[in-house]
C-alpha cells in the first residue's frame, strides 16, 4: 500500500507557470539522504505531479481517478541495486475541470555508501497517447563510520506529532515534504528537519559544538544578515535538526538553506545546503547598507562617466539576483552617479571582500568574450540567453552544436559536469534564424533555469507541428538527434 497525500497549491505554483495550459505531465522529483547508526543509510524520494496534468478515469458514477505507473531503479554500472514499480493513484474527485491541488508519493530505499543513477518513469495508465515522463539523476550516498556528516535538508510544507511509525515518521513527527521549494508571498515560514552524525565520535561524550543555519544568495553565495542562526549543541551520535525560519521579510528571489558543523576553533567540519525559490513582491532592495557605504578612493569612485557606469550595470544582470535585478533596473534610469557608485562597489565587495576589483575585471574579461561570440543585431552578447548561462555558470564541460539537422531550427545543448552541488545540469538553446545569432534557452532542468519537457516540439516544429497539445516529443524521423544529444552528450 503505497502512501499518497495531498500536496497544496502554493507549492505547485511554479509548475502552472512553466507549463501553461498543455497537458502533458508534470512531475518534479526531489530527495534526501539520511544515515542510520549501525545499519545501512537510506535515500527518501519525494515525488509530485501536477494533478491538472494527468487523465482521469471515471471509477464509480460522478467519482473519478487518475493512476500512474511509478518505475523507480537505482544502478551503478550494469547493475541494478534496487528498484520500486508500483501504481499511485490520485485522490477520488468530482470536478475534473477545476483541479488546484498536486498529489505527493514518498518512498524509501535502503544503499550502502556509493555513487548511484536514478532512473525515474512516470506513465499515464489513463493516457496511452502521452510518453512517460523520464528522468536521471546522479545521487551520492557518503556516510563514513567516525567521520562527522550531515544528512539531506529535507524541507517540510507541514507536520503533525504521531504514535504511529510510517514512512513519514521521524523522531516522533509525520512529516509532510515541500517537494517543490518554491515559496509564494503567502508563505511566511520555511521548516526544515535534518540530522548530524558521529559528533560524540569526534567531540567527545561530553563535547559541545557550534550549529550554524543560515539562508545565503544563490547568486553571490552571500549570507542574509536577518538569516543567520547559530545554536550551541551537545555532541550525540545522532543530532537532530527540526526549526522554522521566519522568511516573510526575505525578498524575491534564488536562495541555499545551509547548515554548517563549526568545532571549538570555529572551523567547519562537515556541512550541507539546499536549494529554494522565494517569491515576495512586497519586500524591496534594502537600502540601508547602500546609503552608509563609503566608496571613497576605491575603484568605483573612479568610475566618473554616466553611461559607462550605467552599462557597467547592466552587465551584471547575469550574475544578479531578482532584487538587485528590479533595483538596479530602476537606478539606471536615474542621474544618481553616487548611488550608482555605491550599488556597483556593493555588488562586488559582496561577491569578493578581498577583492572586489579584481573580481570586477575578471568578470568584465568573460563579458567581452560574450560580447563577442554572442552579440546579436539587437542585443549585446552578455543580454542574450546564452551570454547570461555562460557569465553566470561559467564555459560549459561540453558544446554539441546541431546547425544541419533535417527537419529541425538549429540547436544547441550544453553540459555541465558540474553546477555548485548539481551534476550534469544541460540547457538547450535553439533559434529560428541563423542570421541573428540570436539562440532561445528552451530547457534546462539545472536550479531556477526555464524547464520545459516539451522543449522538443520547439526545436522541430520547423518541418512538424501536433495536432494534439498531449504531444511531448515529434515522432521519430530520420536524421531526429535532438533527444540522443540530450542524454548522452558528444
Amino acid at each position: 500500500m503505497k502512501r499518497l497525500f495531498t500536496l497544496s497549491l502554493l507549492s505547485l505554483l511554479l509548475f502552472s507557470n512553466s507549463f501553461a495550459a498543455n497537458k502533458s505531465m508534470r512531475a518534479y522529483l526531489s530527495y534526501s539522504t539520511f544515515s542510520v547508526p549501525d545499519k545501512t543509510p537510506y535515500i527518501e524520494t519525494y515525488l509530485a505531479v501536477d494533478a491538472k496534468s494527468v487523465m482521469y478515469k471515471e471509477t464509480s458514477p460522478g467519482n473519478f481517478m487518475a493512476s500512474l505507473e511509478i518505475i523507480m531503479i537505482f544502478s551503478q554500472g550494469d547493475s541494478i541495486r534496487d528498484f520500486a514499480k508500483y501504481e499511485l493513484n490520485s485522490p477520488v474527485i468530482q470536478d475534473t475541470v477545476n483541479i488546484s491541488f498536486g498529489f505527493i508519493d514518498q518512498q524509501r530505499f535502503s544503499l550502502p555508501d556509493g555513487e548511484y543513477l536514478l532512473s525515474l518513469s512516470i506513465a499515464d495508465l489513463n493516457n496511452e497517447k502521452v510518453p512517460p515522463f523520464k528522468t536521471i539523476e546522479t545521487i551520492d550516498i557518503s556516510f563514513p563510520a567516525n567521520v562527522i556528516s550531515l544528512s539531506g535538508i529535507q524541507l517540510v510544507e507541514s507536520y503533525n506529532k504521531t504514535d504511529k511509525v510510517s514512512v513519514l515518521t521521524k523522531n516522533g513527527y509525520n512529516l509532510i515534504p515541500m517537494v517543490y521549494a518554491f515559496y509564494p508571498e503567502s508563505a511566511k515560514v520555511l521548516t526544515f528537519y535534518a540530522e548530524i552524525y558521529n559528533t560524540n565520535k569526534v567531540f567527545g561524550n561530553d563535547g559541545q559544538y557550534l550549529l550554524n543555519y543560515f539562508i545565503s544568495s544563490y547568486e553571490s553565495s552571500r549570507q542574509l544578515q536577518d538569516f543567520i542562526f547559530r545554536k550551541r549543541m551537545d555532541a550525540k551520535e545522532v543530532n537532530v535538526v527540526f526549526n522554522a525560519i521566519d522568511i516573510s521579510q526575505l525578498p524575491s528571489g534564488n536562495y541555499f538553506l545551509a547548515l554548517e558543523v563549526r568545532d571549538r576553533e570555529n572551523k567547519v567540519v562537515a556541512e550541507n545546503k539546499v536549494f529554494f525559490q522565494r517569491s515576495n513582491p512586497a519586500q524591496q532592495y534594502n537600502l540601508n547598507d547602500l546609503a552608509a557605504l563609503n566608496i571613497n578612493n576605491t575603484f568605483a569612485s573612479r568610475l566618473t562617466n554616466s553611461d559607462t557606469l550605467r552599462e557597467y550595470i547592466r552587465c551584471l544582470e547575469p550574475l544578479s539576483s531578482e532584487a538587485e535585478r528590479d533595483y538596479a533596473n530602476n537606478l539606471i534610469n536615474t542621474n544618481d552617479m553616487p548611488t550608482m557608485q555605491r550599488y556597483f562597489y556593493n555588488f562586488w565587495i559582496n561577491r569578493s571582500s578581498v577583492s572586489p576589483e579584481s573580481a570586477w575585471q575578471n568578470y568584465y574579461l568573460e563579458v567581452r568574450k560574450v560580447n563577442a561570440a554572442y552579440k546579436t543585431p539587437t542585443k549585446k552578447g552578455y543580454a542574450t540567453d546564452r551570454g547570461r548561462v555562460y557569465l553566470k555558470y561559467g564555459p560549459p564541460n561540453h558544446i554539441t552544436e546541431s546547425y544541419n539537422e533535417p527537419g529541425a531550427y538549429p540547436y544547441e545543448i550544453w553540459q555541465y559536469y558540474t553546477l555548485e552541488n548539481q551534476r550534469n545540469k544541460r540547457f538547450v538553446f535553439y533559434t529560428k534564424d541563423m542570421v541573428t545569432n540570436d539562440f532561445a534557452l528552451i530547457h534546462s532542468d539545472a536550479f531556477g533555469e526555464l524547464s520545459n519537457y516539451r522543449w522538443q516540439l520547439d526545436i522541430y516544429k520547423r518541418t512538424w507541428d501536433p495536432n494534439s497539445i498531449d504531444a511531448t516529443s515529434p515522432p521519430d524521423a530520420f536524421g531526429n538527434r535532438a533527444t540522443d544529444f540530450y542524454r548522452n552528450p558528444r
